[in-house]
This record gives C-alpha cells, sequence and structure tokens, in this order.
C-alpha cells in the first residue's frame, strides 16, 4: 500500500530536486556554503524587516487602488492581489524559519524550501516564466547546496 497526500508529493519533489540541483548541479564551494549559511539567515532578517513598512503601506493602498485595479480591469486588479497574498505567506514562511536557520535545524531549511514553492507557484500563476525559470532555479539550486549544513 503507497501514502498519498502532500507530505509524501513534497518529499518526493524535494528527491527530484536534490537529484538536479546538488548531485548532477556543480558544487558550491564549501567555504561559499558556509558564507551562505552562517549570513543568509540575517539577510533574511534585514529583508523581513525592510519589507514590512513596504507591506503595509501595499496593503494600504491596496485598499485603495483595489477597487480601481477592477475597475481598471479584473485582470489587473487579481494580479495585484495575487501578488501580495504570494508575498504574504512567502515572507510568513520566511520568518518561520528564522529559528531554525540560526539553530541551524533542518525545520528551518524546509520552510525555506516551502517559501521557494510559493514563490515558484506565485510565478506559474502570474505567467512570470523569467522570474520561474531564472529566480527558481537559483534558489533551489542554494537551498539544495547548503541543505548538508542542516540537522
Amino acid at each position: 500500500m503507497t501514502s498519498h497526500g502532500l507530505p509524501t508529493s513534497l518529499s518526493q519533489l524535494e528527491k527530484l530536486l536534490d537529484t538536479y540541483f546538488r548531485q548532477k548541479a556543480p558544487k558550491l564551494p564549501e567555504d561559499i556554503q558556509n558564507i551562505i549559511v552562517a549570513f543568509g539567515p540575517w539577510l533574511i532578517l534585514i529583508f523581513i524587516l525592510v519589507s514590512i513598512p513596504g507591506i503595509l503601506t501595499a496593503f494600504g493602498l491596496g485598499s485603495l487602488m483595489g477597487p480601481v485595479g477592477f475597475s481598471v480591469g479584473a485582470n489587473i486588479g487579481l494580479m495585484y492581489t495575487i501578488s501580495w497574498v504570494f508575498l504574504a505567506i512567502t515572507l510568513v514562511l520566511e520568518a518561520l524559519a528564522l529559528p531554525g536557520l540560526f539553530n541551524r535545524q533542518i525545520k528551518g531549511w524546509n520552510f525555506l524550501f516551502y517559501a521557494s514553492l510559493v514563490s515558484l507557484v506565485q510565478n506559474i500563476v502570474l505567467l512570470n516564466i523569467l522570474g520561474l525559470i531564472i529566480g527558481s532555479g537559483i534558489s533551489f539550486y542554494i537551498l539544495f547546496q547548503i541543505r548538508h549544513h542542516y540537522k
């Protein structure tokens, strides 16, 4: 009997991505990996802190511009709303990752993996092909190159 569901699918996806972004891809030098692992959580924290005023402003403007966006074109208003929902989810996942990243725990890495998956889905939904290919590729490459640093 096989198990089904989201955890199994995510585990299979993680194994597939590990094959391509860690095993088959060129290895990042160990000193670069160590720098990413040491300073990455701090960069994420700074990014979150810098993003908070912008997000609050955008949500405030969104409440004003949302109806205008929908009146100009349903597609514009919908894409604006979708973008902010995905951004909020991504930032929450990154914030949840921070304690684990600072302590080099695998749960921190997992939250970053989920945030990268949310960004990938966002790029698919918004038909952002360059973001999908370049952003997701770089994100998964770095994530899987440093995964072994987290226990």
